[in-house]
């Protein structure tokens, strides 16, 4: 049997990288799925290719999620397009380079909205759902820059730093009630949030990092993810060496901070 067959799997930023990878592995491990991303194109292709990877069912579900007035109506259509969703993995985000002196207010507040605040609204929607059907899964895409302060990225940190605390409070608030909450902090993997990232002034970075483009590939990291959600895995690393910044900031703080200031963050 299958790891998730008969089960309803929600993602999003599923039209790539990472999310469209763990769509894949997914579909390949028999689930059910439904694919959110602002490409309505991209993502036909993923449905595509996920049913030719065994979905049973795929469905393309388009949205801009930086859209926060609608994102309960989203959540609705999601969970009533197949009666409920056994995982839900928040995935989609943006980043950002720019320093905090120099990044402009409506940047922080856009990478907060589409990061933070989206996640939260949707989880909010799906979670008495799961409640009241008994339990489920919620999947969350954070990131290393959530464990420690990153230079050129003051509104991404903070919105993965606040993932963190929504989610492990979400965590230790329903995990009897059959709520288990898995938390994949990536470091670099081989995905375009580089080229879409934020300038300080609003600007699409537009190219590739040389840290992103030495990382892991999308496809590595839904392999470990998926294994991950499939055991129920409080927290899951993905990426190189640059994990052990993780690390040595649980025992090591002061050294981690200074190795911090001088990370090349591009």
């Amino acid at each position: 049997m299958k790891k998730f067959e008969k089960k309803v799997v929600w993602i999003t930023g599923a039209s790539s990288g990472i999310g469209e990878a763990t769509a894949y592995r997914f579909a390949e491990e028999g689930a059910r799925l439904i694919v959110t991303a602002l490409e309505a194109d991209l993502l036909e292709q993923v449905v595509e290719r996920c049913k030719a990877k065994g979905a049973p069912d795929a469905w393309a579900l388009p949205y801009d999620l930086s859209q926060l007035d609608g994102l309960d109506d989203l959540a609705s259509q999601a969970w009533e397009h197949f009666g409920s969703i056994d995982v839900f993995y928040n995935n989609a985000g943006i980043s950002q380079r720019g320093t905090t002196v120099e990044t402009e207010m409506r940047v922080i507040r856009k990478v907060m909205d589409i990061d933070y605040y989206a996640p939260v609204i949707l989880t909010k929607n799906i979670l008495p759902r799961m409640l009241a059907r008994g339990g489920g899964q919620l999947v969350v895409t954070t990131s290393i820059a959530g464990r420690f302060g990153f230079p050129l990225r003051c509104a991404y940190s903070s919105a993965k730093h606040a993932l963190y605390g929504f989610f492990e409070t979400v965590q230790a608030e329903y995990y009897k009630d059959n709520i288990r909450v898995t938390i994949v902090c990536p470091g670099r993997v081989q995905t375009k949030i580089s080229m879409y990232a934020l300038e300080k002034d609003g600007r699409q970075h537009g190219k590739m990092d040389a840290g992103q483009a030495a990382g892991v590939t999308p496809q590595q990291a839904a392999n470990k993810i998926v294994r991950a959600v499939y055991h129920k895995r409080r927290e899951v690393l993905v990426g190189k060496k640059e994990l052990l910044m993780a690390y040595i900031k649980q025992y090591c703080p002061g050294l981690a901070a200074k190795l911090a200031r001088n990370i090349k963050s591009m």
